[in-house]
């Protein structure tokens, strides 16, 4: 009995101390400074075309079926530096973009920033120009291409807004380490004007290009701003 109590007890203490390494990563995760921006239900706090945009198992879906490009689907809150962790889905031949400092009406790569959501494999891109591609700073810098998951498998991407500087992991791996400022000094690849330049604070969210894309896992961590 005295060996059967020990292995019970020995048991207990097992499955007490199993729970810590969760709890650690729970803790950490938490303690990273990352807020939700996504609760997996609805879109509160969410504004834009809410017709186009929503919530289906878990996550935000853009489906344009009823005609146009979807619109845009903006975060309610304004964000100057920091880090924007998502998840997204491709559809074949998908195109969407995720702005940053965007204001609330106009063309946000133009007028914000966007950075390109895009299937990179579909034929009828072949032909882009270089700061088109996926993750790219529309017309601004370009992405390093073939870190992109086959279509329909989940991707998760890191977008570090500090200053002047934007980086964008996708994979795990640095597709953009750039500086706006370095990469527009003598103009813009694109030639065009980009008065988003100069905006340091704005909206954040999806911008629909008339395909089917589906969102995860969204959340945020603010950065001391270097105003």
């Amino acid at each position: 009995m005295a060996t059967l109590g020990r292995i019970i007890s020995l048991g207990i203490l097992c499955c007490f101390f199993a729970q810590f390494p969760c709890n650690a990563q729970k803790q950490a995760t938490k303690d990273e400074g990352f807020v939700e921006l996504f609760n997996d239900k609805n879109l509160d706090g969410w504004i834009g075309n809410k017709q186009s945009y929503r919530v289906e198992n878990g996550y935000i879906v853009v489906d344009p079926s009823g005609g146009g490009s979807g619109g845009n689907l903006l975060t309610e809150d304004e964000y100057g530096d920091f880090v924007f962790r998502f998840e997204f889905q491709l559809t074949p031949g998908a195109n969407n973009g995720l702005g940053i400092h965007a204001p609330l009406e106009g063309d946000v790569a133009y007028l914000g920033k966007e950075l390109q959501i895009l299937d990179n494999t579909a034929e009828k891109y072949a032909n882009l120009q270089p700061y088109q591609y996926h993750g790219s700073v529309y017309g601004l810098i370009p992405a390093k291409r073939g870190f992109l998951k086959s279509v329909g498998e989940w991707n998760v991407q890191e977008v570090t807004v500090n200053g002047p500087k934007v980086k964008v992991v996708l994979n795990g791996t640095i597709i953009v380490d750039g500086d706006l400022q370095e990469a527009t000094k003598n103009g813009t690849m694109d030639k065009k004007d980009h008065p988003g330049l100069k905006r340091n604070v704005g909206h954040i969210g999806f911008l629909g290009h008339g395909d089917v894309v589906r969102f995860r896992n969204i959340k945020i961590k603010e950065l001391p701003s270097k105003k």
